[in-house]
């Protein structure tokens, strides 16, 4: 059985569209959240919330985007500032390429477009960082253009409503999708209508236990018409991340420990974080440590004494660190494959870019209790 506005056709026909796009406004205009970036025209400004909102939660990015606004209020201000300061704003907030993206893409709007963030999506996608979604987000939403978006939430409402029962990472799949998507904000308010379907995902059309009966669009909705909604979309399987085993030593001199600063790029870059590497097939982890700590930093370790293990679970990896506690023979610091280093007090750590895990680490390192 076809529900009432969906026809057979694998699309959205510019009737269906229209109505379909017509019951989202509505929806949203009286039920959307009011959320700081949703008060404001400044592309700076929804530039900064949608990188933010990357791979993170809503109530998580509120607090971080308001202190990162007053730090750093304009596209000029944040292009003039040292990525340091920049890591030490989104500190805690993860994906840290995330910062370092807006960062260079800042100083590349200052330099190709006078601070002024460009409406054209196709120069938007120029910038670092800025991909299909996030060019369609700010195109759409800041300057009122007739742009697509395709999170992970219009993915799902998009999946659901037309449907789409192949794998929507798929060439086909996120085809049906980008149309769709396409079909929707070719019409009036743009900008609304990609944000009424990300908050319908987020709010009504959840990956688990949708919302059926309160969604206000499921009359257009094959899936919900069929009682599968829940099954979809269709994804690939997740591989399981990768165990990594590691180690790491808090280096202690004259009551100061050592800190180092992971190079730009990668997992991590441009943070700091104890000295330490992988451990390799067979090796020892006190053995491992004095090699990493000889080899990185050509230091030699004195009174070395383990000090626990943290893991942490990165998007692929799934880390084990054993830690240490040693004291560092006399002699100098020599890099290799760091950037930079530091003696600090350990609880001076906090003014150093870091992200979760140096917090565990240290924590667990100096014995303190708490989670690790």
């Amino acid at each position: 059985m076809t529900p009432r506005g969906v026809d057979p056709e694998p699309g959205l026909g510019a009737g269906r569209a229209a109505a379909l796009r017509s019951d989202l406004l509505a929806w949203y205009r009286a039920n959307r959240r009011d959320l700081p970036w949703r008060r404001t025209r400044d592309p700076y400004a929804i530039w900064l919330s949608e990188a933010m909102l990357q791979q993170t939660r809503v109530e998580t990015v509120i607090p971080y985007w308001e202190r990162f606004l007053a730090r750093f209020p304009s596209v000029e201000a944040l292009a003039e500032a040292d990525l340091e300061a920049v890591y030490g704003m989104w500190a805690g907030l993860g994906y840290y390429s995330r910062a370092r993206n807006l960062h260079a893409a800042a100083r590349a709007i200052v330099e190709r477009h006078g601070g002024a963030l460009p409406s054209e999506p196709s120069l938007l996608r120029e910038l670092p960082g800025v991909g299909r979604y996030t060019a369609g987000a700010i195109a759409s939403i800041a300057f009122g253009r007739p742009e697509p978006v395709l999170d992970g939430n219009v993915e799902r409402v998009l999946a659901r409503i037309l449907p789409v029962r192949e794998d929507v990472k798929a060439k086909a799949g996120a085809a049906r999708l980008w149309a769709a998507a396409a079909a929707l904000a070719g019409g009036p308010s743009p900008g609304d209508v990609n944000q009424a379907l990300m908050e319908l995902g987020a709010l009504v059309c959840t990956p688990r236990a949708p919302r059926c009966l309160a969604c206000p669009v499921r009359a257009h909705c094959a899936a919900q018409a069929e009682g599968d909604a829940e099954l979809l979309p269709v994804r690939p399987a997740r591989s399981a991340p990768r165990p990594v085993r590691a180690v790491a030593a808090l280096v202690l001199r004259g009551g100061r420990a050592l800190f180092v600063k992971r190079p730009a790029g990668g997992l991590l870059g441009g943070l700091w974080e104890l000295p330490g590497g992988e451990l390799a097939r067979g090796e020892k982890p006190d053995d491992a440590v004095r090699r990493h700590l000889r080899e990185r930093t050509g230091l030699e370790l004195d009174a070395l004494a383990p000090a626990g293990e943290v893991e942490h679970v990165f998007t692929h990896r799934h880390l084990r660190l054993r830690l240490f506690r040693a004291d560092a023979a006399p002699g100098r610091v020599r890099l290799d494959g760091i950037e930079a280093h530091r003696w600090l007090a350990p609880a001076r750590a906090g003014e150093l870019a870091h992200g979760t895990l140096l917090a565990k680490a240290l924590r667990r390192a100096l014995g303190e209790t708490g989670p690790a």
